[in-house]
């Protein structure tokens, strides 16, 4: 099989497709073609050497797939701790789920699913308890997890602000459902969002940002308010103010998918088709593809993400 080497040089990104054998699926595992990989920030900080897999992971880049097993032919899935920009991948069977049937949701776009719906089951609900009638704030809203966190919370029946730094990613926003979209090129929402909701309104905020977003997410926040810190792209180092935090009661939760064990992530996997699946059959939720790349030209599409130019999924054909 085939699988996607990447290296960075020269502020430039370099991809080869590498000949090995296919994976043998281990216990408990299956044996996926891949149709398409979904690309994701955490392939840019692996190439980068500060995000590698968890033991026992495979190091080709790739966390998430569409495509079909092996030897039955289903439709499927797949959410991964690595090896999905390949050919063939073998995936934890608890970490895979029916793909959406395609006159609902095109087997490309389908690879767009795991990691951005899975990610933003977890924080809104597992994390954050999130419950109809909330009010939920995304940052870096038009991102391949923001647009999919925007329409998991409306899907669940809260009211949605999101944020982003560029003007023209805000019809993106408006339309996965976002009550309110936000240009924030310098960081400023706090007026945007208590101009719509009113003061301490939001109960949840979903923030990839980091360390420049944290003292604002804390003044909209509501008492018991969740904020959950998916990555730290502003840098990991910020002054928290405990006076406010404790006045609210509120919670600052650290989350990462990637890490969890394989035991977790399935329980969490059967929560989310159960749940949120549903959706994409009856075309409530729906995933929102920026491009789509042949492997060949895989360089582009890891430029493309690097340079923020995305708006939604890029990913990678493999059929």
């Amino acid at each position: 099989m085939r699988f996607l080497e990447v290296s960075e040089r020269a502020g430039r990104y370099v991809a080869s497709l590498v000949e090995t054998a296919p994976p043998t699926p281990g216990k408990g595992e299956l044996l996926i073609r891949v149709a398409a990989s979904g690309l994701n920030r955490a392939d840019l900080s692996q190439i980068a050497g500060r995000y590698p897999p968890p033991p026992g992971e495979p190091e080709i880049l790739g966390m998430e797939v569409a495509g079909t097993l092996e030897g039955s032919g289903e439709r499927v899935c797949a959410l991964l701790a690595g090896g999905g920009h390949a050919e063939y991948v073998a995936a934890p069977a608890g970490q895979v789920f029916p793909s959406p049937p395609p006159e609902r949701l095109d087997p490309t776009a389908a690879a767009g699913i795991p990691e951005a719906y899975v990610t933003a089951f977890v924080n809104l609900v597992v994390e954050a308890g999130l419950e109809a009638g909330q009010t939920v704030l995304v940052h870096a809203g038009a991102s391949g997890v923001g647009l999919a966190a925007i329409q998991v919370a409306r899907y669940l029946g809260a009211r949605v602000a999101a944020t982003t730094r560029t003007r023209e990613k805000l019809s993106a926003i408006e339309q996965a459902g976002a009550d309110v979209a936000v240009h924030a090129p310098h960081g400023d929402f706090q007026g945007a969002i208590e101009a719509r909701f009113g003061t301490n309104a939001v109960d949840v905020v979903l923030d990839p940002v980091g360390a420049a977003t944290l003292a604002q997410d804390l003044a909209v926040l509501s008492p018991r308010g969740h904020v959950i810190f998916l990555a730290t792209m502003s840098g990991a180092q910020a002054a928290l103010d405990l006076s406010l935090l404790t006045k609210k009661r509120a919670r600052v939760v650290g989350s990462m998918l990637r890490s969890r064990s394989r035991e977790e992530k399935a329980a969490l996997v059967a929560r989310f088709r159960r749940e949120i699946l549903p959706g994409f059959d009856d075309g409530k939720l729906r995933v929102v593809v920026d491009s789509v790349f042949p492997p060949e030209r895989a360089a582009e599409a890891f430029q493309r993400m690097r340079d923020n130019r995305n708006v939604g999924k890029i990913v990678i054909d493999w059929s």
